[in-house]
């Protein structure tokens, strides 16, 4: 029988929930939908904070799927650190 352990899943439920985010929402949209601040938006989808059932319904339903599918095996890349660069201006001369 497959054991898993906590961190795994709670990495498949922040790969899920960035995943189905990324596509519909930003973490500020979401967190109007849920209720819960951008902070801990980014730990979910981090995997750094236990979640409870009731934050696992209340990301399901912002984002429109069934509470299982954010249990499902998933894995994303690791985020990039630091911040995104800044988009250069061009100047018409």
């Amino acid at each position: 029988m497959l054991e898993l352990t906590q961190a795994e899943i709670l990495a498949y439920i922040g790969a899920n929930v960035r995943r189905r985010r990324a596509s519909k929402f930003t973490q500020q949209e979401l967190e109007a939908l849920t209720g819960f601040s951008v902070q801990y938006i980014r730990k979910i989808e981090r995997g750094r904070v236990n979640v409870n059932l009731d934050t696992i319904r209340r990301l399901a339903n912002a984002l429109d799927v069934a509470p299982g599918v954010l249990l499902r095996k998933a894995k994303l890349p690791p985020a990039k650190p630091g911040r995104p660069r800044k988009r250069r201006s061009r100047r018409r001369t």
